[in-house]
């Protein structure tokens, strides 16, 4: 596949930050406007998202950004808690004393950062993607990216109080702990019950009733 545009990389960072949300209409001409570009490559940007399963096309609408029912979130997370709690269990037995170092500065930093929920957000990602690295598996991580596209359509973070990023560095420590200590089950476990909350936190912000 070729490498993601600069206009693709943008549409997909206005998703991911709340610009632009699901259900919300892809106007070529608006978009151009906006990113300051022609047509074409707001175009080009589309249709590959299109492929990507970030758009779909609605009759007398147009493209608009996908909207996920609340089985795909349910489905979504459900492939995402064996993925990084796998994850979690072989970083345990590969990772490097300078990774483990590396962590805890990330967490750190989540919580220094508390007030700044993108921030906050980024760093998160950088530290899930760093046990990832870990676990030294590249079909694990290959796994891992094919679901990356649909994370994105998930939207603003939930990382946005106070007390949930204290809440979340708690998670984290607990899970530094077990990769430090190489307890694989462990880091397996806690890894589960972090992403078992983290879908929790997303359905009630998202206000979806069962």
């Amino acid at each position: 596949m070729s490498t993601p545009t600069p206009i693709y990389k943008q549409l997909l960072a206005a998703i991911e930050n709340g610009g632009l949300r699901p259900g919300d209409r892809l106007l070529e001409t608006n978009l151009a406007q906006r990113f300051g570009v022609s047509r074409t490559p707001i175009r080009e940007a589309i249709r590959r998202m299109e492929a990507d399963g970030l758009v779909a096309h609605q009759p007398r609408v147009g493209a608009m950004v996908r909207v996920l029912t609340q089985q795909d979130i349910v489905e979504l997370y459900e492939m995402r808690i064996v993925l990084e709690a796998t994850a979690a269990q072989m970083a345990a037995k590969h990772i490097s004393k300078s990774e483990i170092r590396a962590l805890e500065h990330l967490n750190a930093q989540m919580m220094q950062a508390a007030s700044d929920s993108h921030k906050v957000a980024t760093l998160n990602r950088k530290l899930h993607h760093c046990i990832l690295s870990a676990a030294r598996n590249r079909f694990l991580a290959r796994s891992q990216k094919s679901i990356s596209h649909s994370l994105i359509l998930l939207g603003k973070t939930t990382l946005e109080s106070s007390e949930r990023v204290k809440d979340v560095g708690a998670q984290h420590d607990a899970i530094i702990v077990a990769l430090k200590s190489g307890e694989a089950e462990t880091a397996a476990k806690m890894m589960r019950a972090h992403m078992e909350a983290s879908l929790e936190h997303r359905l009630k912000a998202l206000q979806i009733d069962d």
